[in-house]
Protein backbone atom coordinates (compact mmCIF):
# COMPACT_ATOMS: atom_id res chain seq x y z
CA UNK A 1 0.00 0.00 0.00
CA UNK A 2 1.41 2.97 -1.26
CA UNK A 3 1.10 5.94 1.24
CA UNK A 4 0.59 9.47 -0.84
CA UNK A 5 3.19 12.41 0.03
CA UNK A 6 1.47 15.60 1.76
CA UNK A 7 2.69 17.22 -0.70
CA UNK A 8 0.96 15.47 -3.55
CA UNK A 9 -3.05 15.53 -2.30
CA UNK A 10 -4.56 18.50 -2.65
CA UNK A 11 -5.00 21.48 -0.52
CA UNK A 12 -8.57 22.22 0.95
CA UNK A 13 -9.91 25.60 -0.60
CA UNK A 14 -8.85 28.45 2.05
CA UNK A 15 -10.70 31.92 1.90
CA UNK A 16 -7.65 33.10 0.50
CA UNK A 17 -8.20 31.18 -2.77
CA UNK A 18 -11.37 32.74 -3.33
CA UNK A 19 -12.52 35.66 -4.74
CA UNK A 20 -14.33 38.16 -2.56
CA UNK A 21 -17.58 39.37 -3.81
CA UNK A 22 -20.70 41.39 -2.36
CA UNK A 23 -22.72 38.04 -2.21
CA UNK A 24 -20.00 36.74 0.30
CA UNK A 25 -20.02 39.99 2.43
CA UNK A 26 -23.98 40.21 2.41
CA UNK A 27 -24.41 36.60 3.74
CA UNK A 28 -21.89 37.31 6.57
CA UNK A 29 -23.26 40.77 7.39
CA UNK A 30 -26.62 38.85 7.58
CA UNK A 31 -25.66 36.32 10.41
CA UNK A 32 -23.62 39.03 12.12
CA UNK A 33 -26.70 41.58 11.74
CA UNK A 34 -29.20 38.70 12.92
CA UNK A 35 -26.54 38.17 15.98
CA UNK A 36 -26.07 41.68 16.48
CA UNK A 37 -29.57 42.72 17.12
CA UNK A 38 -30.71 39.49 19.03
CA UNK A 39 -27.69 40.22 21.58
CA UNK A 40 -28.15 44.13 21.26
CA UNK A 41 -31.74 43.82 21.76
CA UNK A 42 -31.54 41.37 24.73
CA UNK A 43 -29.30 43.91 26.81
CA UNK A 44 -31.40 46.65 26.09
CA UNK A 45 -34.62 45.26 26.75
CA UNK A 46 -33.11 43.52 30.07
CA UNK A 47 -31.61 47.29 31.20
CA UNK A 48 -35.51 48.66 29.88
CA UNK A 49 -37.16 46.34 32.33
CA UNK A 50 -34.30 46.70 35.06
CA UNK A 51 -35.36 50.96 34.72
CA UNK A 52 -38.68 50.11 34.78
CA UNK A 53 -38.46 47.76 37.96
CA UNK A 54 -35.82 50.28 39.46
CA UNK A 55 -38.33 53.51 39.88
CA UNK A 56 -38.69 56.31 38.37
CA UNK A 57 -34.74 57.93 38.90
CA UNK A 58 -33.11 54.80 36.84
CA UNK A 59 -36.21 55.22 34.10
CA UNK A 60 -35.08 58.63 33.84
CA UNK A 61 -31.50 57.60 33.52
CA UNK A 62 -32.24 55.21 30.41
CA UNK A 63 -34.72 57.40 28.59
CA UNK A 64 -32.19 60.08 29.31
CA UNK A 65 -29.53 58.01 27.32
CA UNK A 66 -32.36 57.06 24.52
CA UNK A 67 -34.48 59.95 23.81
CA UNK A 68 -34.17 62.86 20.67
CA UNK A 69 -32.25 65.80 22.76
CA UNK A 70 -28.42 66.56 22.96
CA UNK A 71 -26.03 65.51 25.75
CA UNK A 72 -22.82 63.56 25.92
CA UNK A 73 -25.05 60.41 27.11
CA UNK A 74 -27.24 60.54 24.06
CA UNK A 75 -24.45 60.25 21.53
CA UNK A 76 -24.15 56.72 22.55
CA UNK A 77 -27.97 56.59 22.08
CA UNK A 78 -27.45 57.80 18.84
CA UNK A 79 -24.79 55.60 18.00
CA UNK A 80 -26.98 52.26 18.84
CA UNK A 81 -30.35 53.02 17.48
CA UNK A 82 -28.07 54.22 14.38
CA UNK A 83 -26.61 50.56 14.40
CA UNK A 84 -29.61 48.73 15.38
CA UNK A 85 -31.59 50.52 13.03
CA UNK A 86 -28.88 49.74 10.01
CA UNK A 87 -28.54 46.11 11.08
CA UNK A 88 -32.78 45.75 11.27
CA UNK A 89 -32.76 46.77 7.14
CA UNK A 90 -29.56 44.96 6.35
CA UNK A 91 -30.70 41.77 7.64
CA UNK A 92 -34.43 42.56 6.30
CA UNK A 93 -32.74 43.49 2.74
CA UNK A 94 -30.97 40.18 3.22
CA UNK A 95 -33.80 38.07 3.92
CA UNK A 96 -35.66 38.98 1.28
CA UNK A 97 -33.23 38.63 -1.18
CA UNK A 98 -32.49 34.83 0.65
CA UNK A 99 -36.79 34.75 -0.02
CA UNK A 100 -35.98 35.37 -3.72
CA UNK A 101 -33.12 32.94 -3.95
CA UNK A 102 -35.54 30.33 -2.30
CA UNK A 103 -38.14 30.74 -4.93
CA UNK A 104 -35.07 30.56 -7.73
CA UNK A 105 -34.30 33.03 -8.98
CA UNK A 106 -31.53 35.70 -8.57
CA UNK A 107 -29.09 32.97 -9.38
CA UNK A 108 -27.25 33.89 -12.37
CA UNK A 109 -23.79 35.86 -11.26
CA UNK A 110 -24.65 39.23 -12.33
CA UNK A 111 -28.18 39.34 -10.98
CA UNK A 112 -26.67 38.15 -7.69
CA UNK A 113 -23.98 40.43 -7.07
CA UNK A 114 -26.89 43.32 -8.48
CA UNK A 115 -29.28 42.09 -5.77
CA UNK A 116 -26.53 41.50 -3.39
CA UNK A 117 -25.08 45.22 -3.87
CA UNK A 118 -28.74 46.51 -3.81
CA UNK A 119 -29.43 44.90 -0.08
CA UNK A 120 -26.43 47.21 0.92
CA UNK A 121 -27.58 49.88 -0.54
CA UNK A 122 -31.19 49.96 0.72
CA UNK A 123 -30.39 49.55 4.69
CA UNK A 124 -27.79 52.46 4.68
CA UNK A 125 -30.46 54.55 2.10
CA UNK A 126 -33.78 53.62 4.78
CA UNK A 127 -31.38 53.69 7.75
CA UNK A 128 -30.63 57.28 6.72
CA UNK A 129 -34.57 57.87 5.80
CA UNK A 130 -35.66 56.71 9.02
CA UNK A 131 -33.29 58.82 11.10
CA UNK A 132 -34.07 62.09 9.41
CA UNK A 133 -37.69 61.44 9.65
CA UNK A 134 -36.97 60.85 13.23
CA UNK A 135 -35.09 64.04 13.72
CA UNK A 136 -36.40 66.33 11.16
CA UNK A 137 -39.60 64.88 10.62
CA UNK A 138 -41.87 65.79 13.20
Amino acid sequence: MASASPHTRPLSPHLTAWKWGANMLVSILHRVTGDGMALVGTVLIVWWLAALSGGSASYAAFMNVFTLHTGALNVIGYIVGIGLTLCFFQHLASGIRHFILDVGAGYELKANRRYSILTIVFSILATAAFWAYLIWGK
